[in-house]
C-alpha cells in the first residue's frame, strides 16, 4: 500500500459562511486519532472480555487489529477520495444513491459515537473514581454531569477541544506505558503466571469455543473504534488528501500494539475471574503488579483516559450531525454554527441530550457492546461502498487499497456483528430501539421537507 500525493488543483476548502475552520495539522491529527482510538475499551472493557474468553485475553484484541486496520484501509480510501465531514453517510450516499439507507448508517454512526461516549462516562464514574470518593456519589449523576461538562467544552471550539485532547491522549498513553513497564517488571523478576496466557473460559471446543471467542472480539472492537471518527474532522483538516492516510495507519498500529501487550500484561497478572468483576480492571494490575505505585494516581490517569474517550465521541457525533444537515439528510437546522466560535452548536447539544439519555439507561458492557455491534454493521456496509465507487473517478489522486482488503473486511465485520458472536440481549434491543427513533426522525424530516417543497 502507497501513499499517492494530491494533485495540484485538489480538494479545495469550503469559504462559505458554513464553513469550518481548518485548524488541524498532520501531527495534530495522528495524536487525535490515537487519543480517539484509546482509552474507554482498554481502560474499562478488559475485564469484560476477560470475562468472555478468560486468561487469553489477548486472542481477540490481536483478531481485532486485523478486522480494524482493513477497514481503516477502506476509510483511508474514501476520505482522500471524498474530504467532506459527513464520513461513512457521505460514502453510502455515493455508492447506493438510497437516501433510506444514507440515513439509516449515518444515524447508526452517531448512535455509536454517542454509546462510546456514554460507556465512557459510566467508566468514569466507577471503580476509578471510587478510589477518591468510597461510592459515595450517585454514578449515574456524576455521568450525566460529565456529559454536559463535555458538551459546554466542545461549544468552545474545535481547536480547544483537539488541543485538549492531546493533553489527554498523552495522559493515557502515560498510564498504559506504566502497565507495560508492570509487566515487563513482573516478566524480569518472575512474577505472575504464563500458563493463563494459554486458558479459554468457554467449556469444551469446536462451537463453544468459537462463539466465546468471537463474543469476546467483538465486544473487544470496542477498544478499536475512534479510527472511522476521524473522518468526520476532513473539513477541519489541512490538506486531508494527505494527512489521512499515515495518521489512520499509524494510530492503528500503535494502539492495536499497544493494546495486546497490556491483554499479556493483565492476563499474565491478574486472574480473569478478578478483572472480570472490576469496572476499573487496569487499577487491579496496577495493585497486582508489585511496583509501588499509588492507586490512586493510576486511577486519576484512567479518569482523564476515559474523559478523552468521550470528548472525541461527543465532538464527532456533533460533526456528523453537522455533515448530515449540509447533505439534508437532517433538517439544515440541525447545521447552524455559533458566529464566533464556527462549532455546531446545534449538533452538540442534540446529541449530548441523547448521551444523557444513553448513560441513564445502560451499563459499561453494553454500552461498549453496542457502539461495537452497530459500527460492524457500518463496516460492512462502508467496505462494500469502496469496491462500488472505484467506478467513480475524482480529478485529484488519493490513496487505493489493494481490493481484498474491503472483501476481507466486510466478511469479518458481518461475522462478528453476527449471532455467531456471543452477546446479551440487551444489545440487539437497545440498536433496535436505537433505529427504530432514527427511522420515526427520517419520517418527519421527509413529511418538513415536503410541506417546503425540497422534495
Amino acid at each position: 500500500m502507497s501513499r499517492q500525493e494530491t494533485a495540484p488543483g485538489g480538494p479545495a476548502g469550503d469559504t462559505s459562511e458554513s464553513a469550518l475552520k481548518r485548524a488541524i495539522g498532520p501531527k495534530l491529527l495522528i495524536l487525535f486519532v490515537i487519543g480517539d482510538i484509546l482509552g474507554t475499551g482498554i481502560y474499562a472493557t478488559t475485564g469484560k472480555v476477560a470475562g468472555k474468553v478468560g486468561g487469553a485475553l489477548w486472542l481477540p484484541f490481536v483478531i481485532g487489529f486485523v478486522v480494524a486496520i482493513l477497514t481503516a484501509a477502506s476509510y483511508v480510501e474514501l476520505v482522500g477520495k471524498y474530504p467532506k465531514a459527513a464520513g461513512a453517510a457521505l460514502y453510502t450516499q455515493k455508492a447506493f444513491k438510497v437516501p433510506f439507507l444514507t440515513f439509516i448508517v449515518a444515524f447508526m454512526v452517531m448512535c455509536s459515537g454517542l454509546s462510546s461516549a456514554s460507556a465512557a462516562a459510566r467508566a468514569f464514574s466507577g471503580d476509578y473514581l471510587s478510589e477518591f470518593t468510597g461510592g459515595a456519589v450517585p454514578p449515574t449523576l456524576v455521568a450525566i454531569l460529565f456529559i454536559l461538562a463535555l458538551a459546554a467544552l466542545n461549544l468552545r471550539g474545535v481547536s480547544e477541544s483537539v488541543k485538549t485532547n492531546v493533553v489527554l491522549t498523552v495522559v493515557e498513553l502515560t498510564g498504559l506505558a506504566l502497565i507495560l513497564t508492570i509487566g515487563a517488571w513482573a516478566v524480569l523478576t518472575g512474577g505472575g503466571e504464563p500458563s493463563r496466557l494459554g486458558e479459554f473460559e468457554a467449556s469444551g471446543a469446536g462451537y463453544a469455543l468459537l462463539t466465546g471467542v468471537l463474543g469476546a472480539t467483538a465486544l473487544g472492537f470496542f477498544a478499536f473504534v475512534g479510527f472511522e471518527d476521524s473522518v468526520n474532522m476532513a473539513e477541519e483538516t489541512r490538506d486531508p488528501v494527505r494527512a489521512f492516510p499515515r495518521a489512520i495507519f499509524i494510530g492503528v498500529a500503535v494502539t492495536g500494539t499497544i493494546y495486546v501487550l497490556v491483554a499479556l500484561v493483565s492476563s499474565l497478572l491478574v486472574d480473569y475471574r478478578t478483572l472480570e468483576k472490576s469496572s476499573g480492571p487496569l487499577l487491579e494490575v496496577v495493585k497486582a503488579g508489585g511496583v509501588d505505585f499509588p492507586p490512586k494516581a493510576f486511577a486519576l490517569i484512567a479518569l482523564f483516559a476515559v474523559t478523552n474517550s468521550a470528548l472525541i465521541n461527543i465532538m464527532m457525533a456533533s460533526r456528523l450531525c453537522y455533515g448530515m444537515a449540509n447533505e439534508r439528510i437532517l433538517p439544515r437546522a440541525m447545521g447552524r454554527v455559533l458566529a464566533v466560535r464556527r462549532t455546531p452548536v446545534a449538533g452538540i447539544v442534540f446529541v449530548s441530550l441523547l448521551a444523557v439519555g444513553l448513560v441513564s439507561t445502560g451499563e459499561i458492557e453494553g454500552l461498549g457492546d453496542t457502539t461495537a455491534f452497530l459500527l460492524l454493521c457500518v463496516f460492512a456496509v462502508v467496505n462494500i461502498a469502496v469496491l462500488v465507487l472505484r467506478r467513480d473517478r475524482v480529478a485529484h489522486k488519493h490513496f487505493r487499497t489493494p481490493t481484498a482488503l474491503p472483501v476481507l473486511g466486510a466478511l469479518t465485520s458481518l461475522i462478528l456483528a453476527s449471532p455467531l458472536a456471543d452477546r446479551d440481549a440487551d444489545v440487539y434491543i437497545r440498536a433496535g430501539v436505537l433505529l427504530a427513533i432514527g427511522i420515526a426522525l427520517w419520517g418527519v424530516n421527509k413529511l418538513v421537507m415536503r410541506a417546503r417543497g425540497e422534495t
